[in-house]
C-alpha cells in the first residue's frame, strides 16, 4: 500500500480488512506492514496469570470503555525509553480519533482515584479486534486493561485478536506467531461476523 495523501478512516477500515496497519517511521512518513509471520493472542484460552488476580481482587482500579480515546493514544505515542521509536505521529492520531467517532477504534482505559493510569486501544472490524498499544503509569495497569478486553472480546463473541508482531511483553500475555495465510484465513473469517465491543 502507498501513502500519499493524509491518512483517513476510510484508508484504516480498507487497510484493517486487507490485513494491514500503518505505523509511521521516524520522519513521520506513514509505512504499511502486513508481518508473515503474524502474531495474534487466542481468546478462547486466555486466562490471567496468577499473580494478576489478587489484584483484580483488591479493587484499587476502575476500568472504563471510551471515555478518554484521544488521551490513550496520546499517552501511547511517548516513547518508554531513550532507545524506544515513536511510531505513533499526530497524523495516526487524528485518523485513528476519526475512526473511534464512528465506532470502530475503542479505548479500556484504567484509573485510580479518577486518574488515568493506564489503557490500550484497538480497532474493532466485524468479530476482530486489531490491539495497536498500550501503556501504563503505575505497576499492573496495562495488565488489567489487558485483562478487562479478553473478558469484553469473549463475551461478545469476538474470534480474532490481532496483535501485528511478537515480542516479550505480548508473548507474556499469550501471543502466538500464526503464518501469514492462516492469519489472513482467520480474518476473513472474523469480518463476517456482527459484535459490537460496546
Amino acid at each position: 500500500m502507498s501513502q500519499s495523501e493524509p491518512l483517513s478512516a476510510e484508508q484504516l477500515i480498507y487497510a484493517y480488512a486487507s490485513g494491514y496497519f500503518p505505523m509511521a517511521d521516524e520522519a513521520e512518513e506513514i509505512r504499511w506492514y502486513n508481518p508473515d509471520p503474524r502474531a495474534i493472542i487466542p481468546i478462547e484460552s486466555y486466562a490471567p496469570v496468577k499473580s494478576l488476580r489478587p489484584i483484580l481482587n483488591k479493587g484499587n482500579f476502575e476500568c472504563r470503555i471510551n471515555q478518554a480515546f484521544e488521551l490513550v493514544m496520546r499517552h501511547c505515542s511517548q516513547p518508554r525509553s531513550e532507545d524506544d521509536g515513536i511510531w505513533i505521529s499526530e497524523e495516526i492520531i487524528q485518523a485513528y480519533t476519526e475512526l473511534h467517532r464512528l465506532g470502530l477504534a475503542h479505548s479500556v482505559e484504567v484509573y485510580t482515584n479518577g486518574e488515568l493510569v493506564g489503557g490500550l486501544y484497538g480497532v474493532c472490524l466485524g468479530g476482530a479486534f486489531f490491539g495497536e498499544s498500550m501503556f501504563s503509569r503505575v505497576s499492573n495497569a496495562s495488565k488489567v486493561a489487558f485483562h478487562h478486553l479478553l473478558v469484553r472480546l469473549r463475551e461478545r463473541g469476538y474470534v480474532l485478536l490481532d496483535t501485528q508482531f511478537i515480542n516479550d511483553h505480548v508473548q507474556r500475555l499469550g501471543a502466538i506467531e500464526i503464518p501469514q495465510a492462516e492469519y489472513l484465513d482467520r480474518l476473513e473469517k472474523a469480518l463476517h461476523k456482527k459484535c459490537k465491543f460496546e
